[in-house]
């Protein structure tokens, strides 16, 4: 602990001041001390008293006298004010004038020791050390104190503190040293309190008040603003947004008279005052426009003019208009095309009448490109992304192109930019970009739950960016209570440095299906599949891509022989072979090992702008051919497209629909079994509000309560069994959040999902009333008689075919079932609901609630799904 040895005095500064000037008390205003009888002479001598660090000479030299020099009362009166401002001392006296023998006492300023801060919590050190100009082994002065001290108020008042004080506090040590303590009560957040708007005769207060970045405090969720306290720069800023709205309401004469900011009498919150005035309200009148471009003609400017005299003034629809031109004349080579709009105002009809002009200006060519800030990335990486060269004639829509394909890397920063400077010449631009690399090695070590998987345990490396070569190198396990997968892959975009893309991959996956009974899921049938891709791809337009790849995988179907398998004729052992009354005919119909060898190709249409696009659509045709060697011939044929709408207010629409069919090129093996096997099958994209697997075809086995009567109560048991074809759409809303919100990486959104799988051959059902157990006589030596029934028949009464309770047959009602086959339907499933992303510590989260509106006899629905410790 310090002990404060001395407080400077008068020396708070209270942050709300307007005027945060210290005062320094009058001891300490370089006082005159001089003794004035005689008012002239000559200086005989000077000599220097409490001197400690400063030699004599240094001193007398500050002080500008010298013997032999005449001297008078102003003459000294300069000599101090001369030493004073060395800031060198704290005090400084001349005597001796009266008798010429010019004596200079002074005491130094000391030396600082150290600069230490007090009573800073919401503010660290590292932000407020730079605002201090003081250093250690410095000459401590007052009036450099001052200033940081006004320094370290501006610094709260830009955070909102407007109540901080911030008191400076010396501590005495020895050999003239201090140590400097700022003690900084930081004291609450300046809110506003209220934000008043006079003059506003069109539009109420509440409508003027969402147009601005400043918020009134409170509320249900003022927990969570951060745009409620006092910034002065966001003042400014909702100046110019109320300007902004009232020039897109037709209001071109509008003004903010004054805005004002007081503290309350309380001096903790601020009420803002806005005057306005509205002025009459315009529409468009005449629009022309003039180029002086060869390439471009007041023709063609008029035809992409989308404003219509008569309609009400928008200076933003007039701001996209010369965007619009820009864009225009970029193409057309014209870098730094001077598009002017000049408007003609006409108070007396309320109209404004507007002229866009094109001024002459030379095309340009591209003289060089800058890339700057990748340390990782080899330069070729970026440079091939460019639609442009050096030399080529300027065209803002390939360099657009251009930013757009450097974004989708995935190596940079968001919302990077490709910027035009002028060149050596006036037809010269030279093309700027500047990156900042983010981290593209993943590493992660994560466990999780989903409602559809359970526990899932995920280890995955990987680097998008390997060796800063563009390369993707990742290598991944998996498990969970379903599934089980490895796989490495490797792939090079720029194979040989052409623009063709090289893919390799191996993989072994191990996949537990279910079956459900109510709530409670009962693993079935287990597929372990092995197998390697390779890939090709390369681009046929800008936008356009093929694809191709090849596969050889090794599928193995089973199932649990202690389960589902018995031996009929009694020599073998246990498992000899798959009983269909504990599988199911179609399933025991799908076991055994095939091999798949599968050529195919994706046709891509893409012109996103971006991995997190908030335009463009990506558009996929994908056909595979299974039948160059191995067991299974078939062609499946999808199609799947997003597209994406930028809406007002940061609004983000997707609009998703995919489609698929698999067509088999072989006969069926047999009646009642499809040629498509299960593991080939479609299943469809995950609808919200409908369970894994939850629609589609599917064989539903239902107990007898009696050998006529089915169960109606209790669960049944359901297999899902996929289709050969389906689809599915989904139209989704991300809705804006504030920058707070947005910070915790939380994105919110509301969706409309729809779909269907249908299109397989029925298989075999079994309908299998049970058996009819007889009597039992007592005797453990004797098995009780079995009547094994069929479908439609009744127990025996007794050996005279009467009612007997001595050898009555009694029905054994757990052993009957038949099944059903249900969902084979192309009726649309339809649900809807929201969701919500989250970039939590624990991993990418993602939560949805899903009412299911439209549904088929069979599904299973669910209503509430989220996902933890996995990529989505």
């Amino acid at each position: 602990m310090l002990m404060v040895g001395t407080i400077l005095g008068g020396f708070t500064a209270p942050a709300f001041a307007q005027d945060s000037a210290v005062p320094v008390p009058a001891a300490q205003q370089a006082p005159v001390q001089v003794n004035r009888p005689p008012v002239t002479g000559s200086i005989r001598s000077i000599s220097v008293r409490g001197a400690e660090r400063l030699e004599p000479a240094t001193v007398i030299s500050y002080s500008n006298l010298s013997p032999g020099q005449e001297y008078s009362a102003e003459t000294l009166d300069t000599a101090l004010k001369d030493l004073y401002a060395t800031e060198l001392f704290a005090d400084v006296v001349i005597t001796g004038a009266e008798t010429g023998a010019l004596v200079l006492e002074v005491k130094e300023n000391p030396v600082i020791n150290r600069i230490l801060l007090e009573g800073n919590k919401r503010i660290k050190d590292d932000k407020i050390q730079p605002e201090i100009r003081l250093a250690p082994r410095q000459i401590f002065t007052r009036s450099k104190v001052r200033s940081d001290v006004d320094r370290i108020v501006e610094l709260y008042k830009r955070s909102g503190r407007f109540a901080a004080t911030v008191e400076p506090k010396i501590v005495q040590l020895d050999q003239n040293r201090v140590d400097l303590v700022f003690e900084i009560v930081e004291g609450p957040t300046s809110k506003v309190r209220a934000i008043n708007i006079i003059g506003n005769d069109q539009y109420g207060d509440g409508r003027l008040r969402k147009e601005m970045f400043t918020k009134e405090a409170g509320g249900v969720l003022g927990f969570f603003k951060t745009n409620d306290s006092y910034d002065p720069d966001r003042l400014a800023a909702d100046q110019q947004k109320l300007r902004a709205f009232y020039l897109t309401e037709g209001y071109a004469d509008f003004r903010v008279v004054s805005a004002l900011a007081e503290l309350t009498p309380d001096r903790r919150d601020f009420v803002i005052t806005y005057v306005v005035e509205e002025g009459p309200r315009y529409k468009f009148g005449t629009v022309e426009a003039e180029s002086n471009l060869r390439d471009l003609n007041a023709t063609t400017v008029n035809s992409y003019i989308r404003i219509k005299p008569g309609d009400w003034f928008n200076a933003k629809s007039v701001e996209d208009v010369v965007t619009g031109l820009s864009e225009i004349a970029g193409a057309q080579g014209y870098a730094f095309a001077d598009i002017n709009p000049a408007y003609d105002r006409d108070a007396e009809k309320k109209l404004m009448n507007i002229r866009f002009r094109i001024n002459e200006s030379p095309r340009v060519y591209v003289e060089r490109i800058d890339i700057n800030g990748n340390t990782i990335t080899l330069d070729k990486v970026i440079r091939r992304e460019f639609r442009v060269n050096e030399g080529d004639a300027f065209n803002a829509i390939k360099i657009k192109r251009s930013q757009d394909r450097i974004q989708s890397l995935g190596f940079f920063q968001e919302k990077l930019e490709v910027k035009q400077t002028q060149g050596s010449t006036p037809d010269r631009v030279i093309l700027g970009v500047d990156v900042e690399e983010k981290s593209t090695g993943e590493l992660q070590l994560s466990a999780g739950y989903s409602s559809l998987e359970k526990f899932i345990v995920s280890a995955n490396i990987a680097q998008r960016n390997f060796l800063g070569k563009g390369q993707v190198v990742n290598l991944g396990v998996n498990w969970s209570r379903y599934s089980r997968s490895a796989q490495v892959g490797f792939v090079e975009p720029y194979l040989f440095d052409k623009n063709i893309l090289f893919g390799a991959d191996l993989f072994r996956r191990d996949y537990n299906s279910f079956s459900n009974t109510g709530s409670r899921r009962n693993t079935t049938y287990s597929q372990a599949s092995t197998g390697g891709a390779l890939r090709l791809g390369f681009p046929i337009t800008e936008f356009i891509s093929l694809g191709t790849r090849y596969q050889l995988e090794q599928s193995k179907l089973t199932l649990d022989e202690g389960t589902f398998f018995t031996d009929p004729d009694g020599a073998g052992p246990l498992g000899s072979s798959c009983d269909p009354l504990r599988a199911g005919r179609y399933l025991c119909d799908q076991l055994g090992t095939t091999i798949s060898s599968t050529v195919g190709y994706s046709l891509i249409y893409d012109n996103r702008n971006g991995i997190r696009a908030t335009r463009g659509q990506r558009v996929v045709l994908s056909q595979d051919f299974a039948g160059l060697g191995g067991d299974v011939r078939y062609a499946r044929t999808r199609i799947d497209g997003t597209k994406y709408f930028s809406l007002p207010k940061d609004f983000l629409l997707s609009v998703h629909a995919e489609a698929g069919y698999i067509h088999a090129l072989q006969s069926d093996p047999g009646p009642g079994r499809d040629a498509i096997r299960i593991n080939d099958r479609f299943f469809g994209a995950q609808l919200r509000g409908f369970d894994i697997r939850g629609i589609g075809p599917r064989v539903q086995r239902v107990l007898y309560d009696t050998p006529t009567t089915l169960a109606t109560t209790g669960d049944p048991i359901t297999d899902a069994i996929g289709g050969r074809a389906y689809y599915m759409g989904r139209i989704e809303l991300e809705v804006p959040v504030s920058a707070n919100i947005r910070a915790l990486g939380l994105r919110p959104s509301a969706f409309i999902d729809v779909g269907s799988v249908f299109g397989l051959k029925a298989p075999r059902l079994a309908n299998e009333p049970g058996n009819c157990i007889g009597p039992d006589d007592g005797d453990p030596l004797t098995p009780r008689p079995v009547q094994i029934l069929t479908p439609g028949q009744n127990c025996s009464l007794g050996t005279d075919g009467l009612p007997s309770t001595a050898d009555d047959f009694l029905y054994q009602a757990n052993s009957g079932f038949r099944e059903f086959f249900l969902g084979n339907s192309p009726s649309p499933r339809l649900s809807i609901g929201v969701g919500v992303n989250w970039n939590s510590p624990f991993g990418p989260l993602r939560i949805d609630i899903a009412k299911a509106l439209l549904k088929q006899k069979g599904d299973e629905i669910k209503l509430f799904s989220f996902n933890v410790g996995t990529q989505f």
